[in-house]
């Protein structure tokens, strides 16, 4: 499927650019959506909305800026995140919003979209320290696994009709010392040409 509108949430990071430059090059229409209206200016994208996914009136904001922009989408690739060590009480409240709340409000703004779309996606990254939680980032873990979690329930309510498919890329860390960007540019790029009943609920290594 070429000519795809997806949505790339987090594309300020530099993962968000790759994965954005590499749909653009793919013959795409790319939203890129960010909180930093100057950062997001030099993201590579065909549209740009500025747009805090942590606030809880995101969901009706992202969906109404997305569809003036654009109209409706073939596919979100969430990529906001973040990281903390441990397992206090503030380590927890700068996570969560980065990595389950974010998740949870810019999936509800589009599912419609995704579920309406011949083929629909939702891409994350997941991590492998989920499966393999310690004390000392266990505030990390417990919120990629709900996030896990999330996208699992996402997938389920796909299964039916076999048009959508949320997938879960699972890399150690990204960067220098893990998983390159422009991998997991090149693993997202192909996921709207393959059949959704292929990929729907599946977690790809990397």
């Amino acid at each position: 499927m070429r000519n795809a509108t997806i949505v790339v949430t987090g594309a300020t990071g530099d993962t968000g650019r790759a994965v954005a430059a590499a749909l653009v090059a793919a013959g795409n229409i790319v939203v890129a959506v960010g909180s930093d209206e100057d950062r997001l200016s030099t993201v590579d994208a065909t549209a740009r909305i500025v747009c805090d996914l942590t606030d809880a009136g995101a969901e009706t904001r992202l969906s109404q800026q997305v569809h003036d922009a654009v109209g409706p989408v073939d596919g979100l690739v969430h990529l906001v995140g973040g990281w903390k060590p441990g397992h206090d009480v503030d380590g927890w409240d700068w996570l969560e919003p980065r990595l389950l709340t974010s998740l949870r409000l810019a999936t509800l703004a589009l599912h419609d979209d995704l579920t309406a779309s011949e083929a629909g996606r939702l891409v994350v990254i997941g991590s492998a320290s989920a499966s393999k939680p310690t004390w000392s980032g266990s505030n990390y873990a417990t919120l990629k696994t709900a996030a896990d979690a999330w996208v699992a329930g996402v997938a389920s309510g796909w299964r039916k009709a076999g048009t959508a498919a949320a997938v879960t890329l699972v890399v150690s860390s990204i960067g220098p010392d893990g998983t390159p960007v422009r991998d997991i540019a090149d693993a997202i790029v192909p996921l709207w040409d393959v059949p959704a009943a292929d990929v729907n609920g599946s977690h790809i290594p990397l």
